[in-house]
């Protein structure tokens, strides 16, 4: 293991030569999460610093070993994701931690490292110390979020502030059969739940405040139409300012909308080369992301494209929580046969459905109306429109099968020993073939803004 670091430091740091005041400084304490611990620090070589981590998995009872070597503010990015599992660190003083972890990760706002340490406390204090800052030094307007409007949730952002403000909506039209304590039980189910780097973190807030003036009239509109009972206009403090306090709210990371993603690249055209690939990736990334949340023992319900979005390194995210079910509370039934030919030509369906049921090879029509879709959906993921895909996997779950996740592509790992030779075959599907670029950033995603100084 000593020997895979030490080769895998050199081809990082080149044959450059040790400056006197080379010196590798790592924390004291591990990161723990699933069934993984890290090692993080970072090197010094000059003036060069390479934040890195060290993954230590488990062989066998009493011996663990290094699986990969991450360098790079990247790799931590990907490793310190909203859309993972909160660490659990023994820290003495975690507000060192998260200023040595910033100098690691300069791009990662405070509050997200305090919540993936777990501190959700603090980060939420911290986000919305950050919010005000913010709206001190900006000028736009909050407005009604890009893209097709939920049916469950009223979704609003501001332009230059890279998160989404989602309300739960008062009423929701048929098919919806739900409530508001059963939506927010959603929520809560994905906070407790290992979110596998495939479902966002959320933070709940309750009555937030905002200068009227910062709203466009279109959005209080639409609040007062949709979600009336979690909007006041007042002046609640007494001191002649209007406010617009927002009864209950989440937030979360800003994404861009997979279905707005797979447009942009359908509307480039066959020929445009790098939309082609753009629609390829996201068709992949959309099926892993699918594979990954059913290992996970997550059926997220409403597959349709509008509820996943990419995030800045290309990954597809599942952010739309309303109607998830854990897998093993679902009925994954193949579509009976039509008993006579006026079943086969009605529109209406000639089988009971019960409540969980779910039949996989209907999904095809909902999803797969764009031919270069489908195509590249029936090369990667033609699996998913099988009810035995779903079966299999309740199957492995109900035995007690805990099925690996890595925030690091399968090409990362070391490949001798303990490494991927010797791990368990239970492994992340999506992460197992090399398709899966979960560790190239997608540089047509836009950046996020820049939080406030110390």
């Amino acid at each position: 293991d000593a020997r895979l670091v030490a080769d895998a430091l050199r081809r990082e740091l080149g044959e450059g030569r040790p400056r006197p005041n080379f010196q590798i400084q790592v924390l004291a304490s591990l990161f723990y999460r699933n069934k993984g611990a890290y090692l993080v620090g970072k090197i010094i070589n000059g003036f060069k610093e390479v934040p890195f981590a060290l993954p230590i998995l488990h062989r066998k009872p009493g011996m663990v070993y290094v699986d990969a070597a991450l360098f790079g503010e990247e790799d931590l990015l990907i490793l310190f994701s909203f859309s993972r599992a909160y660490f659990m660190v023994d820290m003495e003083i975690p507000s060192a931690y998260v200023q040595f972890l910033r100098s690691l990760m300069p791009r990662k706002p405070r509050a997200e490292i305090y919540n993936a340490l777990g501190l959700a406390k603090q980060g939420k204090n911290l986000f919305y110390r950050d919010l005000l800052w913010h709206l001190r030094h900006s000028t736009d307007r909050f407005r009604i979020a890009p893209g097709i409007k939920g049916m469950v949730m009223l979704v609003f952002d501001l332009p230059s502030f890279p998160y989404v403000f989602k309300i739960i909506k008062d009423h929701y039209p048929a098919p919806k059969d739900t409530s508001r304590e059963q939506i927010r039980g959603k929520y809560q189910l994905v906070k407790r739940h290992d979110r596998v780097g495939r479902m966002a973190d959320t933070m709940e807030f309750s009555m937030l405040a905002f200068p009227r003036e910062r709203f466009d009239d279109a959005l209080i509109a639409e609040i007062e139409q949709h979600a009336a009972s979690q909007l006041e206009i007042s002046d609640r403090d007494g001191d002649g300012q209007t406010e617009v306090i927002i009864a209950h709210a989440y937030i979360e990371r800003r994404m861009i909308p997979l279905n707005l993603y797979l447009q942009e690249a359908c509307d480039a055209g066959e020929g445009d080369a790098a939309a082609s690939a753009q629609l390829e990736h996201a068709v992949i990334e959309y099926g892993n992301a699918i594979k990954d949340l059913v290992a996970a023992n997550i059926f997220p319900g409403d597959m349709l494209w509008k509820n996943f979005g990419v995030t800045r390194h290309g990954k597809v995210v599942f952010y739309d929580y309303d109607e998830i079910e854990y897998i093993t509370d679902c009925n994954f039934r193949r579509v009976p046969p039509p008993r006579n030919e006026e079943d086969e030509m009605s529109g209406e369906i000639w089988y009971s459905v019960a409540k969980n049921d779910v039949f996989p090879e209907t999904f095809g029509p909902f999803l797969l109306g764009n031919p270069r879709v489908r195509e590249a959906f029936m090369r990667h993921h033609a699996e998913l429109l099988e009810p035995g895909f779903w079966q299999q996997t309740q199957e492995r779950i109900r035995r007690g099968e805990v099925i690996d996740f890595f925030p690091y592509g399968q090409h990362r790992r070391f490949d001798v020993n303990g490494g991927a030779a010797g791990a368990s075959e239970l492994v992340d599907p999506a992460a197992a073939g090399a398709e899966t670029p979960a560790d190239q950033p997608d540089t047509s995603a836009p950046v996020s803004v820049v939080e406030p100084g110390e």
